[in-house]
């Protein structure tokens, strides 16, 4: 296949993370919609290293994918903390809590 169909795709998969960071107010679908966005940034990198027969990309990715899982690891810990302490995952919460303890 050609590598332009895969930068489309990744194109397409980054404007969806974005729009969810954007536009959603669920912390769990703001996590989705980074990991997404880290997703298409590994497929770029493993689109160039295919194209330029080159295992550079290959290797970024395959750390980028380690990073990835630390990062995924913590940020579900964050999100467990705050629903215990909380009981809701609703980003304007966390707004108000932020604004109560700069009082």
């Amino acid at each position: 296949m050609m590598p332009h169909y895969f930068l489309y795709l990744a194109m397409i998969l980054f404007g969806i993370g974005l729009l969810g960071i954007i536009i959603r107010k669920n912390l769990f679908v703001i996590y989705l919609s980074i990991e997404l966005m880290l997703s298409s940034v590994n497929l770029i990198l493993a689109t160039f290293a295919r194209t330029h027969n080159s295992n550079d990309g290959s290797v970024m990715a395959l750390l980028m994918i380690a990073v990835i899982a630390a990062e995924a690891s913590i940020f579900l810990a964050i999100i467990v903390y705050l629903y215990k302490t909380t009981k809701t995952i609703d980003i304007e919460t966390f707004t108000n809590l932020k604004n109560e303890v700069s009082r």
